[in-house]
């Protein structure tokens, strides 16, 4: 998946464009999985997981992919109302159906609310969202991808601030040369508008 305006080179009406491919080498592009939606805007960044065992209850009764995605609506034409959907697909990522009680997570109030990361997290048996807010980020869990509870935020006292914090990503990576049941959890956070062009707009933190 990826953004796309399918009119213009421009950028545009956002939509997720779609293509597949046995061999990573070779892509065979597929229609639009995902478009504006009258009531809940353009879908922008987020995430897609495997609902293997049906946490969502949205398949019957094998599992099914579920698309975590940032829905921007647009107020008055001026400010941006971000909130987090999500839609499922019954048939390995061929077709999406918008889920009926979108936004799972409604606008927090701040403008720069998008980006979701989701993960499936086996230790606590539940999924766990990591968030862009402003110059942070928010970490949500949820028992079904549905029902979403704030746990947390990170990143007010600690990193770059120079820009809007954006499209983060939480990876669990084994510590060389140390037993192998040894973990250490990395954030990656990308800086947007106002971020030093000598710094790459990208930064990370080990926790």
């Amino acid at each position: 998946f990826y953004q796309h305006n399918p009119v213009d080179v421009n950028w545009g009406p956002m939509h997720w464009g779609h293509a597949k491919s046995r061999d990573l080498l070779r892509w065979e592009s597929l229609p639009i999985a995902l478009r504006p939606d009258i009531r809940l805007g353009m879908p922008f960044s987020g995430s897609a997981v495997f609902d293997r065992d049906n946490t969502s209850g949205l398949f019957d009764p094998q599992g099914g992919l579920v698309a975590i995605f940032t829905s921007v609506v647009a107020d008055n034409g001026d400010h941006a109302q971000q909130a987090q959907s999500i839609a499922y697909s019954r048939d390995g990522g061929e077709s999406w159906h918008l889920y009926e009680e979108n936004p799972v997570i409604p606008n927090s109030g701040n403008a720069d609310f998008r980006d979701p990361k989701v993960i499936w997290h086996g230790q606590s048996r539940s999924w766990v969202m990591v968030l862009a807010h402003g110059d942070e980020v928010l970490f949500y869990r949820s028992p079904n991808l549905i029902d979403w509870k704030l746990t947390g935020a990170f990143g007010k006292e600690a990193g770059a601030h120079e820009g809007v914090w954006e499209c983060p990503d939480l990876l669990e990576l084994p510590v060389e040369g140390a037993p192998r049941s040894l973990s250490r959890w990395v954030l990656v956070v990308g800086s947007g508008d106002g971020a030093p062009k000598d710094r790459g707009g990208t930064q990370y933190f080990v926790g």
